[in-house]
């Protein structure tokens, strides 16, 4: 049977393509919103959204709310898609913000370096939604589980003090080990049962 655990449902770390691009863009929005947030003027200006500062610091917020999210998350698609929705928001803003003839151009860089953001963002997330699969498809991993409350070392020797009660009945194979002979040192005769 192939293995359908997803890579990105191991415990410890990411260990996909999707997932270490995801972690790019967390910190990228990290960066992206700490500068919205510092230098709104500069940014206004590169983009040709003269006079829009407030409204760029506002987006600053949800970079660096975005980014968070996205680094302290197991599942970063969520977060992921949030980036895409926001991607779109700020298309709209640039598109839509009046210009005179000097801006026209920042406005075009502007869009065409958002277009390949958001081209980047749903890349990552539409990946990362195959990997790990929607609710009713997505597996679990159960691998690194032992059934031992603490353990698998922790269960080793455990049962080494074990006495076999005095009418104890298994056939020799699942007597525990090294009690083969332990009724046998009593004067005890084995059970004995026959072969189906």
């Amino acid at each position: 049977m192939p293995n359908l655990v997803p890579r990105t449902a191991l415990s410890g770390r990411s260990r996909s393509l999707h997932d270490q691009v995801a972690k790019g863009l967390g910190y990228f929005s990290l960066a992206l919103g700490f500068a919205e947030l510092l230098m709104p003027r500069t940014i206004c200006r590169a983009a040709g959204l003269d006079g829009q500062e407030r409204l760029v610091q506002g987006y600053g917020l949800r970079e660096v709310a975005t980014g968070v999210a996205i680094l302290a998350s197991h599942d970063p698609t969520p977060w992921v898609w949030g980036r895409v929705a926001g991607d779109g928001l700020d298309i709209g803003t640039v598109a839509l913000a009046s210009s005179d003839g000097t801006n026209t151009q920042n406005k075009l860089i502007s869009l065409a370096a958002l277009a390949g953001v958001t081209a980047l963002d749903v890349y990552c997330a539409m990946g990362l939604e195959a990997e790990k699969g929607g609710p009713s498809t997505a597996v679990a991993d159960y691998r690194n589980r032992s059934g031992f409350p603490q353990g698998a070392q922790a269960a080793r020797g455990a049962a080494k003090d074990f006495e076999m009660p005095r009418d104890y009945r298994a056939p020799e194979a699942l007597r525990p080990y090294g009690h083969e002979s332990h009724g046998a040192a009593r004067g005890e005769k084995r059970a004995t049962v026959p072969a189906p």
